[in-house]
């Protein structure tokens, strides 16, 4: 039983949305993924950090929720910011029920348990949402979400799990990196950074919180193990 993540699946099996116009990186990354996750066991966990589906609603998901449901292991879901399927957990769990999807659960004002840990995490909040119009309401939204989660480890050890980066070269997220310190967590994985942006990345310990990328394509389309067996 192993710990796993990756984020930015980007996954069209519906919709016609191929990813390799963004660059001869994607090609084959269906095939690929399931290549790397045959590797995993029945007893593993994913966290899947967000920008799963490329559908705009559970119904045109539906195909890409069964490949992940396929896939070895356990999988848990956060939300992305072209998560447009997205809806209340209420309505997302009865739909993974309805249709026999067993093995993706929902991180959305809740936490999830592996072994002594607590899994904690939100969509977050970047500089594109400030400039897509977004205003401070959705900042703060964002930042009850994760306190939410954090709140729900009940003193368990926290590793935090965000779709959008906390930090990146010329920019931080004050109000959520105050939340991960704040609850002492140790490491924090992230997403959402594709192709030239991942030069841009933070990775590394940055005042005692530990952050790593895990979007698919800067992880080679295999999940990042983060704890052994």
């Amino acid at each position: 039983m192993a710990l796993y993540a990756i984020g930015d699946l980007h996954l069209s099996l519906t919709v016609n949305k191929p990813m390799d116009i963004f660059g001869a990186g994607w090609t084959g990354h269906v095939q690929r993924l399931e290549e790397a996750f045959s590797q995993l066991r029945d007893g593993d966990v994913t966290v899947l950090c967000g920008d799963t589906s490329w559908g705009i609603d559970l119904n045109e998901s539906l195909e890409d929720f069964r490949f992940i449901d396929r896939l070895p292991g356990e999988k848990i879901i956060l939300k992305g910011n072209h998560d447009y399927w997205w809806n209340t957990a209420a309505k997302m769990n009865a739909f993974f029920a309805g249709n026999g999807i067993r093995s993706i659960s929902i991180l959305h004002n809740n936490c999830r348990f592996y072994k002594e840990y607590a899994i904690c995490g939100t969509r977050g909040w970047f500089y594109e949402e400030e400039q897509s119009g977004h205003n401070e309401k959705v900042l703060n939204r964002e930042v009850l979400r994760l306190e939410a989660s954090l709140k729900a480890a009940e003193g368990r050890p926290i590793l935090a799990f965000l779709h959008y980066p906390p930090l990146y070269m010329g920019y931080r997220c004050p109000e959520i990196i105050r939340k991960l310190q704040e609850y002492q967590v140790r490491q924090c994985f992230y997403g959402h950074l594709h192709g030239p942006t991942h030069k841009r990345a933070i990775e590394g310990t940055v005042e005692n919180v530990a952050y790593s990328l895990v979007s698919a394509d800067y992880l080679g389309f295999v999940p990042k193990k983060i704890l052994n067996d």
